[in-house]
This record gives C-alpha cells, structure tokens and sequence, in this order.
C-alpha cells in the first residue's frame, strides 16, 4: 500500500478510553500489527508512562534511549526516537516512566497540548513513508491524552463488554468535543470496538445490541474476542500477529485493520 514517492499525510488514530482494563494497548499494538501486515507502513506511537505497547512490540527499557517524553519535552527530534521493530513495517516510538512527570513539568508550556501536533508534523516525518500512526494513550484524561487528541485526525474507542461499559464513554466523549471547540475542529470518532467480547456471555451479548443501538455506525462491525492467546502473547513482548497468527485474536484484529481501511476508502 505504501508508496514511497507519495506526499500525503499519514493518518493519525488515537486509541483512547480513560478507563483502563478495556484492551486499550493490546487493540494499539495489534491493530498496528494487523495494517503492517496488510501492507501499511504503520507507526505506533507509545504515550502511556507504563510502556507496555513498547514491551509488547519487544523494545526492552533499556533500548528507549529517545521517547516520547524527550520529544514533548523538547529535547530530541521525532526521526531520532522512530525505532525498527521484528514487525516488517511497523515502526515505534517508546515510553518510558519519565512520561508519568509530563502533565506537571509541561503545565508552564502555553503551547502545551500541541508539543505532539509539532512532533508529529515535522518535515522528517515524510522519510518514513507512513499510511497510518497509531497512539496509545494512558488510561486517563490529562494532558498526554489531550495531546493524543490534539495531534489525531480520529479516535478509536475500545469498549469492553461488560456491564456500564456505555456509561463510562460519557466522559470521553466531552473530552472529544472539548477539543472540537478549543483546538482540533476536525476530530472525529473513528470508531467503537467491542472488546473480550463472548458469544456464550448474555452480558456481552446485550452490551453488543445497547451499543449498536445508542452509537449506530460508530460501532466497527469486527469485535475482539476474550482470546487467551491475546492475553498471553504480552508476556512473549509479542503481538498476536507473532505470537499466534492462526488465533481468534489474530484473525480479529486483521478484520479491524481491514475494516479501518475500509472505512478510509
């Protein structure tokens, strides 16, 4: 899909939901996985002080030498901090615990929830080739996530199917239209994905219909089922894709990545 002489700019989706639990950094790391794998030139873009989506590609600590945190602080170009993953077209930026300290040691910078607009639209940029950039953000909504949001062109929300699932997107959903009207007029949802979604489960069942029902199109017609091969391909520093490219999981998130390029088209 990736044409190296193109000029257009890469899609950017930000996978947010303040509530954490919901297979928020698995769907960033496997649906990243699934577009590489489709042919996409992907770069997935870590800005949870936890790490994990870089753990879970398999950039260990102590090869984060340059992260997202040194590129909204300011002290390093994006091209410097863009790492080769296993993943054939697939590229990261990791995160480190030094994010945790962003929301109170950016706080004095006027230009604050845009340090990620800028990075993201350097000129080096284009030396990459992307299709589409993937940010995981942390499970909450501060400034990190409000950068994410700044920065995106669309959010992905993972829903877990599970009882009030619908109620805690209310928040999310006032965050999205602050940003409307205050500084990324063009933000839209991308999409809703169901999550450790269970057929044999009535609970999942009626989540699925209560969504479909309040959100219409916004819910992708792909659902993640509870898999345990996702569960355990994190612990390998794997995406499913890797770890077992014939599961449920992996088959899902193929269908997403699908799916999502489907709905760009």
């Amino acid at each position: 899909m990736s044409d190296l002489s193109r000029t257009t700019a890469p899609k950017i989706i930000a996978i947010a939901n303040q509530k954490g639990g919901v297979g928020k950094t698995t769907t960033s790391i496997n649906l990243a996985a699934g577009l590489a794998e489709l042919g996409c030139r992907v770069l997935l873009v870590d800005l949870d002080p936890q790490g994990n989506a870089s753990t879970g590609i398999g950039i260990e600590p102590d090869q984060r030498e340059v992260t997202t945190y040194d590129i909204l602080a300011g002290d390093a170009n994006l091209y410097d901090a863009v790492q080769e993953t296993r993943i054939a077209n697939l590229l990261a930026i990791p995160a480190n615990t030094d994010l945790s300290s962003a929301d109170i040691e950016l706080i004095s910078n006027e230009k604050r929830s845009f340090l990620l607009y800028d990075a993201l639209r350097q000129p080096s940029v284009d030396a990459f080739a992307l299709d589409y950039i993937i940010i995981d953000c942390p499970p909450s909504l501060n400034l990190l996530t409000i950068n994410a949001m700044v920065a995106a062109d669309s959010v992905i929300v993972p829903l877990q199917s599970e009882f009030y699932a619908l109620e805690g997107l209310s928040q999310l959903m006032l965050t999205i239209r602050e940003v409307r009207q205050t500084a990324n007029p063009d933000l839209r949802i991308e999409g809703v994905v169901l999550t450790m979604f269970d057929r044999r489960n009535n609970l999942s069942t009626q989540v699925e219909q209560d969504a479909r029902e309040n959100l219409k199109d916004l819910v992708f017609k792909t659902m993640i089922p509870r898999n345990v091969r996702l569960s355990e391909a994190p612990s390998y520093a794997m995406s499913i894709m890797e770890y077992d490219p014939n599961s449920r999981g992996a088959n899902a998130y193929r269908e997403l990545a699908a799916e999502l390029i489907q709905r760009q088209a």
